[in-house]
Order: C-alpha cells, then structure tokens, then sequence
C-alpha cells in the first residue's frame, strides 16, 4: 500500500478526521480508511501485502476545476434522464454534493420547476464513533424536503454498496420514491441496490 497514503489518512486522524470521514476523503472503504491509520510509516512490504483489497481514488484534477465537475455532472445527469422526471437531487456527503448540486441545476423541470437538493449526511461521519448506529444517517433539514418526492441520490464512489443502502432505506422511512442512484465510479460492479437502479461512469470489474 502507498506509503504516501498511510501518512495521508494519518494526518487526518491526527486533525481529528474519523474513520468514515477519512474513507470519504480518500475514496476508500471503512476497512481501509481503519487499516491505513492504523500503519507504521517505512513498514516492511511484507506487512503491506496484509492491506485490504481496495482501490485508492485521487479526485485532485477533477475536484480543483468547477468546469471539470460540471462537465461530470451534466454526464451523470444523462444517464439518468431516461429514469424520468425528478423532484428532489439528494447528494450524500461529502463528496455527492457538488455533483448533486450542479445536477439539480442540468436536471429537466418537473412540472414547472427545476429539481430541488437535499443533502444526506452519514452515521460513519459522526464524531463519537462509540456512539450507537441509530439510523446510520439523516437527511439534513437546511435543504430540501424528500417527504413523497420522486429523487435520485449521487455519490462519487460505491465501494460495498453499504452507504446507498442506508442512504435509501432513510429515504423510504421519509416516505421518498427513489428512482435511481447515480455515481462516478463503482467499485464492484452493482447494478441494482435495494431493487433501485445504479448508473456509473465508471464500473470496476475485478477479474478472478
């Protein structure tokens, strides 16, 4: 595993960064996020080869550049038009909230009025992470309401489809419709979580 990496996930955990929180911002699952801050810088390479099976995605040209996030944006925003008319674009923090924001923005009108945003926040981004998982996140109140409304949720990454299946289970607790789910990259190949559809840019098939 990249030594540069061990450092980075380290240096958030010493900012204060929990585990979900530093998964997030390296594009990697829990287990690796937990694996990376737990590493000695200069290990042996034999130790190394003990790492999780995962894939570390670095967004820096993608994430620095507002025309590049607009242009991912109105392709995601392609591949789910043929789902039909949206009301609501839920984002799912952190790294889900620009491309929902832009996308709510390419969307179609529904009945008159553009999509409007909602932001998901997840338990893994808690701080106590001894606190007990309640109903591991929550749809934040400073945006929109998903309450009988027909939404697409965006995220950048799906490493085990955990997260989105949170994400649409509180979702159908609000009493939304979700209609699609759209990503940048997925991971592990998912079509289909809790029998709504997955539409990626980028699909990672892992042969063997």
């Amino acid at each position: 595993m990249n030594e540069k990496l061990v450092k980075k996930a380290q240096k958030l955990r010493s900012h204060g960064f929990t585990t979900g929180e530093i998964a997030d911002e390296l594009n990697v699952s829990m287990d690796t996020a937990t694996w990376l801050t737990l590493q000695q810088p200069n290990q042996s390479e034999e130790k190394s080869e003990n790492a999780p099976l995962d894939f570390a995605i670095n967004w820096n040209s993608l994430g620095g550049s507002s025309s590049r996030l607009r242009y991912v944006s109105a392709a995601l925003s392609d591949m789910v038009t043929k789902y039909g008319d949206f009301e609501v674009v839920v984002g799912i923090a952190i790294s889900g909230i620009p491309f929902a924001t832009i996308m709510a923005d390419f969307l179609e009108p529904y009945e008159g009025s553009e999509p409007a945003l909602a932001v998901f926040h997840p338990q893994k981004h808690r701080k106590s992470e001894k606190s007990p998982v309640t109903k591991g996140g929550a749809i934040s109140e400073n945006f929109a309401s998903v309450s009988g409304k027909k939404v697409i949720v965006v995220d950048d990454v799906i490493t085990s489809g955990n997260t989105i299946k949170t994400v649409l289970r509180v979702l159908k607790e609000q009493g939304a419709i979700p209609v699609a789910v759209a990503v940048l990259l997925d991971k592990t190949g998912i079509s289909e979580v809790e029998g709504v559809p997955v539409e990626s840019l980028i699909k990672v098939n892992r042969l063997g």
